[in-house]
């Protein structure tokens, strides 16, 4: 069955009932109940061998792997990229404190952003190895702080906005193109240069990202040979590090398989950056690659229940307990899924249905004209490749408590994040009465 293959590589039919390492779903369902996120370990490792396996074969200089926290970061994920030596990227302190939370050495800590505000630099000059400078103004305020903290102070890399983006689904997820929010353009980057001489400030690298889930990696060539230029501009030599991002898609609809080959993705970066060097006369730097969701996304699972269904001519409404609140890429941008019956696996595909949540918007849909066997109240689905950009959007629109996650490896399932309860909503909240 095709669609199989979106799921993680351990998922497995048992008596037409869909299981991932060797557990069942929809008695993991019934137990921890819905919607229900989990996490298949096989999964996870399979793709960090694959990325370093290849940059083993093609890339002769050092190379490291990047897991993205804003993929998914919580203390259990932060406690396995470890497993696998990964450098930790973080946006702001929040990222930050989970990633140290769950022992990740300062050196794997790497800190993004695009306005990191006073705190969200502290807390990176305290727990990380590096930091992706965005703009002028957010290293001017380094170069205060590194009169206080020079003596234990993180990389510097400069963020550079190259002028052209990656192909991808939609414009939301493009961030190279000239007219994005992020990095400095080259003239900016060099004057920034100039700054971190002026203020020996400990300048390293050069990194640059240009979209998300994107499957042609022609478009960074020309990228990487503008980065490798301003490498030489400044004069990097010896340990210089290089970032060409991340980004690397995966497939979310049985439409889209084959999943776009790591390997073929790797071997067009190191190839590029090789050549871009040696015509250079530049000596290999550090390679960085940040995956993203082609680590994470194809491990993770989504477990709804079907509550009701609305059968209306040619549309058919499949109401499920989980939406937007839990995963608002549809909304947000369109993102396409499919799903599977969870004990019906291989029932016959007789109807074409949408699946939507039941949050107060009409955006609240989770997929659109997908055939599937015919379903009922009680129902479980399951929707695969929701390991990122899922639980870390995730809100609580309507009161919505985000949903338990569970780790599952060689048949035992851990309970990671336990689910939120009305009293966790309520935590925060600190009333008007008294008024002082």
């Amino acid at each position: 069955m095709k669609r199989l293959e979106l799921f993680p590589i351990s998922t497995r039919i048992v008596n037409n009932r869909l299981t991932i390492a060797g557990l069942d779903l929809a008695s993991l369902a019934d137990r921890d109940l819905t919607p229900l996120y989990v996490y298949d370990r096989e999964t996870l490792d399979s793709a960090v061998v694959e990325y370093k396996s290849a940059l083993a074969s093609y890339y002769p200089g050092p190379a490291t792997v990047t897991y993205a926290g804003k993929a998914f970061l919580c203390l259990a994920l932060a406690q396995w990229t470890q497993l696998h030596n990964l450098i930790v990227d973080c946006t702001g302190e929040g990222e930050i404190a989970i990633a140290s939370t769950g022992g990740v050495p300062r050196e794997n800590v790497l800190v993004h952003g695009v306005n990191k505000s006073i705190i969200d630099l502290n807390s990176a000059i305290h727990h990380a190895g590096t930091i992706v400078v965005d703009n002028m103004v957010e290293l001017s305020h380094l170069a205060g702080l590194f009169s206080i903290h020079s003596t234990r102070f993180p990389d510097i890399w400069l963020r550079l906005l190259p002028g052209v983006s990656v192909t991808t689904h939609h414009s939301h997820t493009q961030t190279g193109q000239h007219n994005s929010k992020f990095g400095m353009t080259r003239d900016e980057l060099l004057t920034a240069a100039k700054f971190c001489k002026h203020h020996k400030l400990p300048l390293k690298g050069i990194h640059f990202h240009q979209g998300s889930n994107f499957r042609d990696p022609e478009p960074l060539l020309p990228a990487i040979e503008l980065a490798l230029d301003l490498a030489k501009e400044i004069g990097f030599s010896g340990n210089w590090h290089l970032s060409p991002g991340g980004g690397w898609g995966v497939a979310y609809h049985e439409d889209e398989l084959p999943h776009p080959s790591i390997e073929n993705y790797v071997r067009g970066i190191a190839e590029s950056v090789i050549e871009g060097c040696q015509k250079r006369e530049l000596v290999l730097p550090h390679l960085h690659l940040e995956p993203g969701r082609s680590l994470v996304a194809r491990a993770g699972v989504a477990i709804y229940r079907v509550g009701a269904v609305k059968r209306r001519g040619n549309k058919v409404w499949v109401l499920i307990d989980g939406g937007m609140a839990d995963n608002p890429r549809h909304a947000m941008y369109g993102a396409r899924y499919a799903c599977l019956a969870v004990t019906d696996v291989s029932g016959e595909r007789s109807e074409t249905i949408s699946v939507a949540g039941p949050y107060c918007e009409s955006g609240d849909v989770i997929l659109e004209g997908l055939e599937t066997s015919r379903l009922k109240e009680g129902d479980l689905i399951a929707v695969p490749v929701s390991g990122a950009y899922h639980l870390s959007m995730a809100s609580n629109y309507n009161g919505a408590r985000k949903p338990a996650v569970l780790w599952l490896e060689n048949g035992k399932a851990k309970m990671i994040q336990r689910r939120e309860t009305v009293t966790d909503l309520l935590t925060r909240d600190l009333g008007l009465l008294p008024f002082d």
